[in-house]
């Protein structure tokens, strides 16, 4: 027996999808009436096919590491107001404490919003074993006005910070300390009546916005339970990662202050050995 073939036409309305006899006519004449000279050139378009697509662009955020600061160095002065509370805070106020802790952080920065909550935890839990801690913020408002003071005491608020975070207008205070960064992390040690000196300026923990590795607080932690005990604190530290300090932009070519003093002592240097060899 012959096998019958059968044709099923589907209709979107009154009209079949099939064509029509009269359709491929008039199709068949409007196909010869196309001069090659009016036909579209697809070569360029064969091309776009066949080549390799393109890279994708990565855009990566700048990144300042904290460096140019000796251990043992003394803790330098500073006055500066909370703008959460209106009030003064000095280095004096905190002279009671065996350890001191000096934060520089500030409102936008990721790498210091990726370890807010932390931070807070940190503070928490070690200002309650004797520690003083301070957060200063020296960003420029002219080029982030969102670090300004308002918001800075909305960030003190909604973070519930357990520490005065201050406001360092002029940058002077970033100066001295040698601060570059955000976050960056120096702790204080005393000895009796001696003056607060350097015993940690590294980072929190490995953890970075991108890297995926859980935040911990481990190297700063442990440099507080050391210090917080009296025992010595290992000098290789790694350093603090983040974004740079926005600096006002008169003074963006900023060079630390302990790298200026390094470039004065080599010139120095250098005049005394030409005079040498001009006597």
């Amino acid at each position: 027996m012959a096998a019958s073939t059968a044709v099923t036409t589907v209709s979107y309305g009154a009209s079949p999808l099939l064509p029509s006899q009269t359709a491929l006519a008039i199709t068949s004449r409007r196909l010869s009436s196309f001069s090659p000279s009016k036909r579209l050139d697809l070569s360029n378009l064969r091309r776009r096919v066949n080549a390799p697509p393109p890279r994708r662009a990565v855009v990566r955020a700048a990144r300042t590491e904290s460096a140019g600061v000796k251990l043992g160095a003394r803790a330098p002065n500073f006055e500066l107001q909370e703008p959460l509370t209106g009030n003064l805070w000095k280095l004096e106020d905190f002279e009671l404490y065996p350890s001191l802790l000096v934060m520089f952080i500030c409102n936008h920065c990721p790498f210091v919003i990726h370890l807010k909550k932390d931070i807070v935890k940190l503070c928490n839990f070690y200002m309650k074993k004797g520690l003083a801690v301070v957060a200063i913020s020296s960003n420029s408002v002219v080029t982030h006005p969102q670090d300004g003071p308002e918001f800075m005491a909305e960030d003190a608020k909604n973070f519930k910070y357990p520490f005065p975070y201050l406001y360092d207008e002029s940058q002077e205070v970033a100066r001295e300390f040698g601060a570059v960064c955000t976050p960056e992390f120096f702790l204080y040690k005393k000895d009796g009546r001696r003056p607060f000196e350097l015993v940690y300026h590294g980072q929190f923990d490995d953890s970075r916005p991108s890297n995926n590795i859980p935040v911990t607080g481990r190297d700063l932690s442990l440099a507080i339970d050391l210090a917080l005990s009296c025992q010595p604190i290992p000098s290789n530290q790694k350093p603090s990662v983040g974004c740079s300090i926005k600096w006002h932009p008169e003074t963006e070519s900023y060079v630390p202050k302990s790298k200026l003093k390094g470039e004065k002592k080599a010139k120095q240097k250098n005049f005394k050995s030409l005079a040498a060899r001009r006597t």
